[in-house]
């Protein structure tokens, strides 16, 4: 990728709704994989369009044949995601190109939570873990069971994985993640699935497989980076809907910037080998070359696309707020991951998902 040297100037938004995460008991194991995909709907108005989704499965029989395809040895031996290179033009009218990567975790029985504060991080222990640019999670907590590891066919052929976040939801059926884990080079991913705790092939609590998946209207058009964000809606297993099996995360939008945050991901690519779940923790900043990204000083590599940056996020427990994904490095800057800021556009999409039925 080449470097980009356009200048935005950071965003800073008022507070907005927080969704607090809710508790739940432990999902059943299963096997995983995704399948087909259908005709979007787009919703919106002209002015100001919505999130775009579109069916992956629309059968029992459908989701059993995903679940069949992804045996353990296709999921270890999916390749961890590209992204596409932000199609935008530099003030010099240049192409720039950017490389966005893939994640992957888990969960806990979760207690309820109340509204976000700002301070929760430094508020709650008295000595705050040091700030990682990517070490192994040992602590437990909700994070590993409601962050896991996604799977998925590409338009071309290849089997290939990101990350996501089981969030708390009216369905009780969201997975967040980056845009180009739904959808990439304008085309929709299929066999998609969802496994929580994922772990060399294993799969405590069972693979979900998607019903529907939808992304950000920016993003669907034009694959433009500042929109980077995607969800799934998937079908309950063994009759429990995923955040009652598994827990999930609050989900907050249009924040402060530069705050504490955790970002957590499942990198396969070198030097990490996706067999363990790496956290990176620091303050956010503006991205002052092209987008209106934040960054976080990150050394987590391909694998990790999607993997949630949360906020107020409590050490103790493995819970926290998320708002943002991982989503591109620039080729220059290695050590440095980049997320979308979580405003309107992102919110219009958590409630799109979290209203569509699960089947």
């Amino acid at each position: 990728m080449h470097r980009r040297v356009a200048l935005l100037s950071a965003v800073a938004l008022a507070t907005t709704t927080v969704t607090a995460a809710l508790a739940t008991a432990p999902a059943q194991a299963g096997s995983g994989a995704g399948s087909g995909a259908g005709s979007q709907v787009i919703s919106g108005t002209a002015a100001e369009p919505g999130p775009v989704r579109w069916s992956t499965t629309n059968s029992s029989s459908e989701r059993t044949s995903v679940l069949q395809y992804w045996t353990s040895q296709r999921m270890l031996a999916a390749r961890p995601l590209d992204a596409p290179a932000p199609r935008r033009t530099t003030r010099s009218g240049g192409p720039t190109q950017g490389s966005p990567w893939a994640t992957r975790g888990a969960s806990a029985a979760l207690p309820q939570r109340g509204p976000l504060r700002v301070t929760t991080v430094a508020a709650r222990r008295q000595a705050p873990a040091p700030d990682s640019t990517g070490l192994r999670w040992t602590d437990g907590g909700a994070v590993v069971r409601t962050v896991g590891r996604v799977f998925f066919t590409t338009a071309g052929g290849g089997n290939a994985s990101c990350s996501g976040t089981a969030v708390t939801s009216a369905n009780k059926s969201v997975v967040m993640t980056a845009g180009h884990c739904v959808k990439m080079d304008g085309a929709a991913h299929r066999n998609w699935v969802f496994v929580p705790g994922f772990d060399n092939g294993r799969r405590p609590f069972g693979t979900w497989v998607a019903t529907r998946l939808l992304t950000t209207q920016q993003w669907n058009t034009r694959e433009d980076i500042n929109f980077d964000i995607g969800a799934a809606v998937v079908a309950p297993l063994q009759g429990r809907a995923l955040v009652d099996a598994v827990g999930g995360q609050g989900v907050a939008f249009n924040q402060p910037r530069g705050r504490q945050t955790f970002a957590f991901g499942f990198p396969a690519a070198a030097p990490f080998d996706g067999s363990a779940l790496i956290y990176c923790s620091g303050r956010t900043f503006d991205d002052t070359v092209m987008t209106r990204d934040q960054g976080l000083a990150c050394r987590m590599t391909g694998g990790s696309s999607g993997g949630p940056w949360f906020r107020g996020f409590d050490e103790s427990t493995g819970l926290g707020w998320l708002n943002s994904v991982n989503s591109f490095k620039y080729n220059f800057a290695p050590n440095v991951m980049m997320g979308p800021f979580f405003g309107n556009e992102a919110q219009a999409l958590y409630q799109a998902a979290q209203t569509t039925n699960a089947l």
